[in-house]
């Protein structure tokens, strides 16, 4: 009997919230935090080789290529390094249902055998944000690339390429 008053006695403590961010949650973050960033509907491409592929790892720098390897800001550190690009695609959704909305290639160097690397993180920062806000940033990726990424995207949801704008399938051609 004592145990069940001191049991009722004492005051039930509130679970702290915290503040986090769940990049590779598949459910949609509601309640304290909400609206600060949602990266929920993006996905991570790399193109290597003229291959493209999703590869989740990339949201932190993790993807298969970047593994193992020390980037630098400087290029000329990494003389002998093939081509790289993360591609951030943003899926959106209207009345009509989900599509393409926003695509942005950020470049990168990766020599596999010196396990070096050269990446601007700024570069891939901003160009994640500009793909959240729906916009088409693809100036730096070529035929291959551009091939590629549209093979991927259309036989990746068939329904979300038919329903993207204009715009992107334009500068996937």
């Amino acid at each position: 009997m004592t145990d069940e008053l001191n049991q009722s006695a004492q005051p039930e403590k509130k679970e702290k919230k915290q503040l986090a961010l769940n990049v590779v949650s598949n459910k949609k973050h509601k309640g304290f935090g909400a609206g600060s960033i949602d990266l929920s509907d993006v996905a991570c491409v790399m193109i290597d080789q003229g291959v493209a592929f999703i590869d989740v790892g990339a949201m932190h720098a993790k993807s298969k290529i970047e593994r193992g390897i020390k980037f630098t800001p400087n290029k000329e550190d990494t003389p002998n390094g093939r081509p790289c690009w993360i591609v951030w695609v943003a899926v959106g959704r209207d009345e009509q249902g989900a599509y393409y909305a926003g695509a942005t290639s950020c470049e990168m160097l990766v020599d596999t055998e010196a396990k070096r690397g050269w990446k601007i993180l700024a570069d891939h920062v901003n160009r994640l944000d500009s793909a959240i806000k729906s916009r088409y940033i693809l100036d730096n990726i070529g035929p291959t690339e551009k091939a590629a990424l549209r093979k991927l995207l259309m036989e990746h949801n068939a329904e979300w390429w038919e329903h993207s704008p204009e715009e992107l399938k334009l500068l996937l051609q």
